[in-house]
């Protein structure tokens, strides 16, 4: 039919599901995205560059939802949800669909990070202090850097660290 209007929805999908979700909705000839980053693997033997989802446990779907493809959508195995307001899928913006287009699968540093605020417990993953847990104090200016605050010997020591050596501690 013309004049149907097809828009990005986000679907929900099981941990580490993201693949088979994308690879059974294309599958389907149905549109499918799953933005991916290049990131470094941590093994314990060696470390290498691979692909991993940019927004873990979402794939995203181009559809006009009419109530056969809406069925078949959510059958796909791994899929949980789509993503909506009081059970109604709501649609992505084309400019965010695009704007993940542009850094799918580039090697752009691009992170997904917890979101840290003031006294947040952050730990060191990277570098000298590897392994040292803090408080999160503030983002300092345009430098990429954050302040943590480290107890050591009954001490706080401020420290300036690269904000990508934090994650935060659930």
């Amino acid at each position: 039919m013309t004049g149907e209007i097809y828009q990005w929805y986000a679907l929900y999908t099981r941990s580490r599901f993201e693949h088979k979700v994308y690879t059974g909705l294309c599958g389907k000839s149905l549109t499918a995205f799953l933005p991916r980053v290049k990131v470094m693997s941590r093994r314990r033997d060696r470390r290498k560059m691979i692909l991993t989802p940019m927004l873990p446990g979402y794939v995203f779907v181009r559809s006009n939802l009419h109530h056969e493809e809406h069925l078949e959508i959510l059958k796909t195995p791994g899929v949980v949800r789509m993503v909506g307001i009081k059970g109604r899928p709501v649609p992505v913006a084309e400019a965010e669909i695009s704007s993940l287009m542009i850094l799918d699968g580039t090697d752009r540093t691009v992170r997904n990070r917890a979101y840290m605020k003031k006294g947040d417990r952050v730990v060191i993953m990277e570098g000298p202090l590897k392994g040292l847990t803090g408080f999160y104090v503030r983002h300092k200016g345009k430098s990429g850097k954050v302040v943590i605050s480290i107890d050591l010997l009954r001490r706080s020591l401020e420290v300036d660290i690269e904000d990508w050596a934090l994650e935060k501690v659930q």
